[in-house]
């Protein structure tokens, strides 16, 4: 299963939290039938998301990531809840672009760094908590680290990947948060930079070694405690009765139409592609 680590550095002033999700990026692919680069790009907005849903530490409590880079894969639409587990979608799943010139997915192409990654923090009470930036690169982790700077201004440091083999099935995916505390002194900045430097492409260390070792890379020499360990997944919350209710909410007008034709609705999530079907003597 799927998972974060939390931990903390022994002196107080380094927090990270590592990623784990490969059973999330896979099965984002499936429901999608998504193309390499598409689960790429997908499963690393997944992985982001579910590490900074789980931080929202109270009930009820949900994540909203909306990136639209003007790029062939469209808007990516990913939600967390409190827990951190996640559902996403992407506008065009099939898309694809040719491979950067080193070989690797280029996530950024399909992508787009045209528009804005928006962060919606749902409480529950009020207005959500809203914060959005200009995409970087649309390579997600850079645009993730130039959010986190702009709109909560904390120094961070992120890294998100996914590695597709040659059936398209997900081998490793996951990825870390790295942030720098209030008091922290600023040669901490030079000892994570060469850490994360030294550790490379983090589905190498995922495949290999998984959460563990990721952290423990990144953490060297900080003594990193670790203060909690979560089981996440990808989990749709849709159901017969919510698609009835929205189904439901149309105007009379619709509805009537709807009766005289005498045929059955079919309603897709886009979410999870499960299909509810609601025969007219229903509505």
């Amino acid at each position: 299963m799927d998972r974060i680590i939390k931990a903390i550095s022994e002196d107080g002033f380094v927090s990270i939290s590592v990623i784990s999700s490969k059973d999330i990026s896979e099965r984002a692919r499936v429901f999608h039938n998504a193309s390499p680069v598409v689960t790429a790009a997908l499963g690393r907005t997944l992985s982001a998301a579910s590490i900074i849903g789980s931080s929202l530490k109270k009930d009820g409590a949900s994540l909203t990531v909306r990136i639209d880079g003007g790029g062939p894969a469209g808007i990516i639409l990913v939600v967390s809840d409190y827990e951190g587990n996640v559902r996403g979608y992407v506008s065009n799943p099939d898309a694809d672009v040719p491979k950067r010139a080193d070989g690797k997915l280029n996530v950024g192409g399909v992508v787009g760094n045209d528009g804005l990654l928006s962060i919606i923090k749902d409480f529950g009470a009020k207005e959500p908590y809203t914060g959005a930036t200009a995409l970087v690169s649309g390579e997600i982790a850079e645009d993730f680290a130039a959010y986190f700077a702009s709109s909560e201004q904390v120094p961070t440091a992120c890294a998100f990947g996914v590695l597709v083999d040659r059936d398209r099935s997900v081998l490793a995916a996951g990825g870390y948060i790295v942030q720098l505390l209030p008091g922290a002194p600023n040669e901490l900045i030079d000892r994570v930079e060469k850490n994360v430097e030294v550790t490379g492409a983090v589905t190498d260390v995922l495949k290999t070694g998984g959460a563990e070792a990721l952290l423990e890379s990144i953490m060297l020499g900080f003594a990193p405690k670790i203060i909690e360990c979560l089981n996440v997944e990808y989990r749709c919350t849709c159901s017969r009765e919510r698609f009835l209710a929205a189904v439901l909410s149309l105007d009379k007008s619709e509805l009537d139409d709807m009766k005289t034709a005498g045929e059955p609705i079919e309603v897709c999530c886009q979410f999870c592609d499960a299909k509810y079907v609601f025969e007219p003597a229903e509505l």
